[in-house]
């Protein structure tokens, strides 16, 4: 049942029908698929909500807490009115209907190139690891259900010749609850993909009493290119990004993107891409990962997934070319 106020604002809007500027033009629902709350993605994606709904005329963003990349993209299928932030192999076995989408391909289109995300495999001092290979026999979350976390843990344990079912006992663990139960030694280990630094491996590094120990595992990038395709770059994480850290950490990093349905509108695309690189220095106050978000990088090279046409047109208007 409508009420007084609902009968009267369906009067005011028949009262400006036929005017340009009418106060009751639809509003235009955006939902962002992001991460869980202890990451990077979750962050970002409510900054990037609050400048949509501030600076888009009858835009309203909503960020969501989900179980990372593979949920988003499987948000995204058949719903135009979601983007989501993603990892650029979730979004390649989407597209393509592999792995966790075989046989159901997605219709994504990228919208932006947006940070790297770098491959955490983490534990604490005196649990006896020295490399992945030495995740053998012990207790480790693989991610989320449901994040690309998970997806290169499992590619990173093959390529170091282990067996995800069968030689570790593994949990499924967002990065936050990672953290918990490494401090509450129910795991020995955790993997984590994300950007610099992870808030809840900052806690993990500053509780009293722990070390943090980051293994290094760029080695294996090479085994996961054969593979996958050119996905997986060598890359580091400083030293100091950690409390406890003893020397930098080589590492894997893969590309973060921001994808939506090929079915968005092309207005709608252009709309979410201008405001997100005019708004760069409001997003860089909400996480530093942001400042990656650069006009040069923006390549077809750097995403497996097609650009959307109203993100090529705003890249033509700044004079990016995309080959």
């Amino acid at each position: 049942m409508r009420t007084p106020f609902a009968r009267f604002a369906a009067l005011l809007c028949l009262a400006f029908a036929g005017f340009a500027a009418s106060p009751c033009a639809s509003a235009e629902n955006i939902s962002i698929a992001t991460g869980g709350t202890g990451g990077v993605y979750y962050p970002i994606g409510g900054g990037i909500a609050a400048v949509l709904s501030k600076k888009v005329p009858g835009m309203e963003a909503t960020a969501e807490v989900t179980g990372g990349s593979v949920d988003n993209l499987k948000l995204i299928d058949g719903d135009a009115s979601y983007i989501g932030l993603t990892m650029s192999d979730a979004a390649q076995d989407a597209y393509r209907g592999q792995d966790k989408f075989k046989g159901n391909k997605v219709p994504l289109r990228t919208l932006m190139i947006l940070y790297p995300n770098r491959m955490h495999v983490v534990t604490v001092q005196g649990k006896g690891i020295e490399t992945v290979a030495d995740l053998k026999g012990k207790r480790v979350s693989t991610g989320a259900p449901g994040s690309a976390t998970e997806v290169m843990a499992f590619r990173m344990l093959e390529a170091a010749g282990l067996d995800k079912d069968k030689d570790v006992t593994r949990e499924r663990l967002s990065v936050a609850e990672s953290v918990n139960a490494i401090k509450d030694n129910k795991i020995d280990a955790f993997f984590w993909v994300g950007g610099l630094p992870t808030a809840a491996v900052t806690d993990l590094a500053n509780t009293p009493g722990t070390t943090i120990k980051m293994i290094d595992n760029a080695d294996l990038v090479p085994a996961m290119n054969k593979k996958y395709g050119n996905l997986y770059v060598a890359d580091t994480i400083p030293k100091g990004t950690y409390r406890g850290m003893d020397k930098d950490n080589r590492q894997a990093t893969v590309m973060n993107i921001l994808v939506a349905n090929e079915k968005m509108s092309e207005q709608t695309a252009y709309n979410i891409v201008k405001t997100i690189f005019e708004s760069r220095d409001e997003l860089i106050a909400v996480h530093k990962d942001t400042a990656e978000f650069k006009l040069e990088n923006q390549k077809a090279s750097a995403t497996p997934i097609p650009f959307h046409p109203g993100a090529v047109k705003y890249y033509k208007e700044r004079g990016v070319s995309l080959e």
